[in-house]
This record gives C-alpha cells, structure tokens and sequence, in this order.
C-alpha cells in the first residue's frame, strides 16, 4: 500500500506506465465494436440511428477512459490496490462493449433504448472510480476538497444512469432525460478543478496517453479495412478495386496519424495547463471521428461486395465527413492550447478542396476507388505545408505562450 497523494506534474521521463497500456487494450475492443456497428448500420441505410447509437457508445467509453487517464497522471500509485481497482474498471469496459449491439439494435428499430448492458459496464467503471476519489479524500488532505467534488458528480450522475435502465420510456424521452445526466458529468469535473489549484496532473503524460488513445482508434483504420476487404477477396479475389480501397485505407490512417503528432500537445498543456478542458472534451470528438472513419471503410468494402444500400457518393461521405470533423476539431484544439496559426486556413482550404473534388467526381460516376485514393491525398498538401513552414510557426508560438 502506497499513500495516494499528488505527484508532481513536473516530474521528469514520465511515461505511461504497463497498467495504463493494459488499461488501453479493452478499449480496443470497445471501440472497433462500436465502429463496426456503425459501418454495418451504415451500410443499411440506417444514418441517423446509427450515428447516435455510435455517439451514445463512444461517449460511455471515451467518458470512462478520459476520467481514469487524468486520474492516473495526478494520482497513480501502482500499489496492489490501485492495480485491482484498475482492473475492476477494465472488466467494466468489457461488459460495456458487450452493450454495444443492444444498443444500435434498439435504436433502428425506434422503441426504447436497450442500454442495459452497457450502462451497467459504465457503472462498474465509475463506482470503481468513485473509490479512488475517496482514497485520494481519506489519504490527501491537500487535494481532498477537489475529490469529494468529483465523488458527489459521479455518484449523482451514477444513480441517474440506473435509474434511467427501468422505464420503458420512448427513445425521444430517454435521450431527453439523458441531458441533464451529460452535464452532471461534463460540469463534475469543471467544479472539482476549481477546488484549490486542481489535480496535479502531468501534461506531457497527458499528452502521450491521448496520443495512445488516438492511436488505438487509427488501428481501427487499419485493421479494421484490411478484415473488412478479406471477405471481398475470399468472394470475389484480388482485384485492383480491392487493393485501392486498401491502400486509401491505410493512406488515410498514415496521414491522420502525421499531422496529429505534427502538433506539439505536450508542450502546449505545459505552457497553458487552463486549457485543458478544450484539450481533453475535444479529444472525444477527434476519437470518435477517427473511429468512424475507420467505419467509413468498412462501408466501402460493403459497397464492392454489393452488400451497401448507399450510393456511390455516399458511401464516399462515410469517410469524408469524420476526415472533416478530425481536422476542424484538431485546429480547434490547436488554436487554444497553442495559438491561432494562420497557415491553417490555407491548409483548411486546400484540405476541403481536395474533399470536395473527390465528391464531384462520384457524383459525375467516377469510381468510388479513385475518389477514395483522392480523398487519401487531401491531407498530403497540408503535411508537406507543415513541414516547410508549421515547424517554425509553431515553435515561435511556444515561446510566445512560455514568455
């Protein structure tokens, strides 16, 4: 047993530990049950039961990793008890992603909403959660405000969830009763921080646990098109519609991942550790859109197999919509932990641009293959941009937030 007390948030080499990478591997499976949810409702016409049942399930799982990752950099002991109650939250994730399903199922079919499964998941993260509040309230003193703050959030927000699991209330007027739970959530953590200075979270740990997390969603990109085009080969061969798809795949993945590490996010929380908030909310939005676009290509391997009741275009636009979503999010994130960069609106013009050329040309009946590798190429431009000139943007821009 350690004494659960702040570390401190300028220690030097810190690095996520092998419990927090442990930690990471369930959401794996979360997140690519999720996106392919998401793509098989696309696929099937169902767009807007399937994009909210994908941000009912992205929030839960993104909710509970967000909350134990800043937890975890301001307070990790790595003491059998920390370890176990860890471990409790992973077995939480797991029932949650078995939740998934019910979850889309309800919602296409338009009566009440089966959550469950996956709110139960969700609970047993957060009551897990709620006692690591209360060790850090019993053993620091320092920080023991700001932990009964986040105990008091958590645990209301908790006993709405059950709650809400036994009416069998339409879908309009369970999503209704659903926003007041959202903000106890979102708000739990906006009070508990103005307790004192805050948790003593680490920003470069930070930093490179959301760039883990990001990562796991890219691998959805990747994995997930190469599994969804096996079935196209296994019926129908190699052909160079297949190996297009993939490589559009795996081209997007790469480019996404270049210019979301192009950014340093380390350093910017250093300097302007208030804008965490920004940084931490945004990331949700940039998971979720990297997620979908992994869904996105599993809509494309459908539409090969004949299996997609979309059309060409908007199969297309399955990809093209979280691309644009990702970046817009990510230059929101950037021009508030770092500084406004005017280089990016001549990125963001090329970036649509190209987005849109690779729309026009499925709505003149061009190949969805060829609009795709079109598409794989919108970011190329902005990368090759941002390592002639965004490399010095941004370094003056850190020295300007540092002085």
């Amino acid at each position: 047993m350690v004494r659960m007390q702040g570390r401190n948030p300028r220690e030097h080499g810190r690095s996520a530990s092998p419990l927090e990478l442990f930690f990471d591997l369930v959401f794996v499976i979360a997140i690519s049950t999720a996106s392919a949810q998401l793509a098989h409702a696309l696929a099937e016409g169902h767009i807007g039961s399937g994009v909210l049942a994908f941000a009912f399930c992205l929030f839960a799982i993104m909710w509970a990793w967000v909350n134990f990752s800043w937890f975890a950099s301001a307070f990790d002991t790595d003491d059998w008890l920390y370890r176990l109650t860890t471990m409790l939250q992973m077995v939480g994730v797991l029932i949650l992603a078995m939740g998934i399903t019910p979850i889309f199922t309800s919602i296409e079919e338009g009566g009440h909403l089966d959550n469950r499964i996956l709110v139960g998941g969700y609970v047993v993260m957060r009551v897990a959660m709620i006692f690591q509040w209360l060790r850090v309230a019993k053993q620091d003193p320092e920080h023991r405000d700001c932990a009964l703050t986040y105990v008091k959030f958590i645990a209301a927000a908790q006993v709405g969830w059950v709650l809400l699991i036994f009416p069998h209330l339409s879908l309009g007027l369970t999503l209704a009763c659903m926003l007041p739970l959202y903000a106890l959530e979102f708000l739990g953590p906006v009070f508990a921080e103005r307790k004192g200075e805050g948790t003593p979270w680490h920003p470069h740990h930070i930093a490179e646990r959301y760039g883990l997390i990001v990562i796991i969603a890219l691998g959805e990109c990747l994995i997930g098109t190469i599994a969804a085009l096996q079935s196209v080969v296994e019926e129908q061969g190699w052909s160079w519609e297949v190996a297009a798809v993939g490589l559009a795949g795996i081209g997007i993945a790469f480019t996404l991942w270049w210019i979301y590490f192009a950014v340093p996010m380390g350093e910017g929380l250093h300097a302007n550790r208030s804008r965490s908030f920004v940084f931490g909310y945004g990331h949700i939005i940039i998971v979720a859109a990297v997620a979908a676009i992994g869904a996105g290509l599993h809509v494309c391997a459908y539409y090969l197999e004949h299996k997609s009741t979309l059309s060409s275009t908007g199969t297309l636009l399955t990809v093209i919509v979280p691309m644009l979503v990702f970046w817009f999010m990510l230059i929101a994130i950037y021009t508030a932990v770092i500084a406004r960069d005017q280089l990016h609106v001549r990125e963001t013009v090329v970036f649509v641009a190209i987005l849109a050329l690779a729309v026009v040309l499925a709505q003149v009946h061009v190949a969805l293959t060829i609009c795709l590798l079109v598409a794989a190429c919108a970011l190329v431009p902005t990368i090759v941009t941002d390592e002639r000139l965004g490399v010095r943007e941004r370094e003056q821009a850190l020295r300007d937030i540092e002085s």
